[in-house]
């Protein structure tokens, strides 16, 4: 059986955010991003509200803090990983305004360099 599996493309701020991630954080989402690749749809991910269709957010509780990395897959038949960053806010599970804004930021330049 041959599977069709994306490749995960990175925008380099997200990359550089990502390593910043505890080791054990890492090594969860990059399990998460590799079956999102295959095609799955794994624990963790839901769709990201507000932004448009495609958009993904990982959700990852890890020793008590909250990691978030946003991927799409609405450019061609990659993966690509837009933004990585510890959630902080203490109210409630909304991304952060700021978050959300580098993220849609990061979708127009992202949409500009693949035409």
């Amino acid at each position: 059986m041959t599977r069709n599996t994306r490749p995960i493309n990175w925008i380099k701020a997200a990359r550089k955010d990502f390593e910043d991630f505890p080791l054990g954080a890492r090594d969860v989402i990059l399990g998460i991003l590799t079956t999102a690749a295959d095609g799955g749809f794994p624990a963790y991910v839901k769709p990201m509200k507000g932004i448009g269709p495609g958009v993904y957010e990982i959700a990852l509780p890890y020793r008590g803090e909250a990691y978030r990395t946003i991927y799409t897959v609405h450019f061609g038949e990659a993966l690509w990983v837009i933004h990585a960053f510890q959630k902080k806010s203490k109210t409630g599970i909304k991304t952060p305004r700021v978050e959300v804004d580098v993220i849609r930021k990061r979708l127009v330049r992202l949409t500009e360099e693949l035409r």
